[in-house]
């Protein structure tokens, strides 16, 4: 197919009236080199789990969040050791490091000097109004800047006697007491999270701050569950808050690896076309009408397309009731057939059939590379194109 007939498809597939989402207007701070808030895209982020102060362990299980399309990175410092191991983690990444600190103002000092990017400290914590000095002059001389982050399971006990239960205004409350600490200390390199394992707490407290601050906001559903169980609930909180404009930067809490918090927030910016990334298969459920196995298809096309990072969109529908109709919004699709005949589609068009016997999942993944080949080719002669031209003296 010619370059315009993609270029058909990409334009049907652009945002219309319905599609779009009007993003609340917030300041932008600096994570490392992430920009977050005002107009920078929405910034995933994960967690490790192991001890950071086994460097190695801890640095492998970043690199495999890293080719999952992490953002941003978090690493817990209880303790000296895990601070000690953090100039060597910077180092050995690609990507900023947040420094997770409870209480213990000098693990965040000390883990601004190793290089984190971000400090996730609540400020009023950290101890006595010198030692929140220092751990503010700290992030300031290192370029740090600071994530203020509320949950519900441990609010302060002057707002639990106020309120008598976690809720949103408590939540809210206790997030803009900490901002003032920072503002008072002439410090605005801070994004804020008022989380809970609630969808309803949490969503109705992210929209109370969204409305009484302008500072940039990490959105998460915190102890969601387990990777089923939790998906569906953070896809839950996260797609209303993000539907309504709310947030800049999120992460999806799982009881899983990091990699596969990473993922499904992936799916859930890319669901809501908030970001683009690698191949989004549209897929049906499958039926007896299906000419081929379209939940087999579909699973080792999602294992064997995970290194494809180009935006692609792909539809595997196992027959002609709505495959045409899929494939018309997809840059490439496949509808079943009878007499194990199927058709290929590109850009929205019959390509060719697919014939029993031939490999349908190899030559798929051929179509889908070729078609990726082809796009960064055209982005790679654009941007030479539109590059000065260096006139010889």
């Amino acid at each position: 197919m010619g370059g315009d007939s993609w270029r058909i498809v990409e334009s049907m597939s652009g945002y219309r009236p319905y599609q779009h989402i009007e993003r609340r207007k917030s300041r932008q701070i600096m994570v490392g080199k992430v920009a977050v808030g005002g107009d920078a895209p929405i910034s995933i982020q994960t967690m490790t789990n192991t001890l950071t102060s086994d460097a190695k362990a801890t640095i492998e299980q970043i690199r495999l969040a890293e080719i999952a399309g992490v953002d941003i990175v978090r690493v817990s410092c209880p303790d000296e050791e895990s601070t000690a191991a953090l100039s060597e983690i910077v180092h050995e990444v690609n990507v900023p490091i947040v420094a997770d600190i409870h209480f213990h103002y000098k693990r965040a000092i000390e883990a601004a000097k190793a290089g984190a990017a971000c400090l996730r400290i609540n400020p009023g914590n950290i101890g006595s109004a010198e030692r929140v000095r220092e751990v503010v002059s700290a992030a300031r001389d290192h370029g740090c800047s600071i994530r203020i982050g509320v949950n519900a399971g441990s609010l302060e006990k002057h707002l639990l006697e106020k309120y008598g239960e976690p809720n949103p205004e408590a939540l809210v409350e206790s997030a803009l007491e900490h901002a003032k600490i920072l503002q008072d200390h002439d410090f605005h390199e801070f994004k804020i999270s008022v989380k809970a394992s609630d969808v309803f707490m949490a969503v109705a407290a992210y929209q109370q701050l969204a409305d009484s601050c302008d500072h940039p906001l990490h959105i998460g559903i915190t102890e969601a569950g387990s990777k089923r169980a939790g998906t569906v609930k953070s896809s839950i909180g996260l797609g209303n808050l993000l539907w309504a404009g709310v947030g800049d930067t999120m992460r999806v809490s799982l009881s899983a690896p990091p990699q596969e918090e990473v993922l499904v927030g992936w799916d859930i910016l890319k669901s809501l076309g908030l970001r683009h990334r690698g191949v989004k298969i549209i897929s049906c459920p499958s039926c007896a009408r299906q000419g081929f196995n379209v939940v087999e298809t579909v699973q080792i096309l999602e294992d064997r397309l995970q290194h494809i990072k180009t935006p692609l969109t792909l539809s595997i529908i196992g027959c002609v009731v709505n495959g045409p109709g899929e494939a018309l919004m997809t840059d490439l699709g496949v509808t079943g057939g009878g007499a194990g005949r199927h058709m290929v589609y590109a850009a929205g068009r019959q390509d060719h059939r697919l014939e029993d016997g031939q490999d349908m999942i190899s030559h798929i993944i051929d179509l889908v590379e070729a078609r990726v080949a082809k796009i960064e080719a055209e982005k790679a002669a654009e941007t030479e194109q539109n590059e000065p031209k260096k006139v010889n003296a």
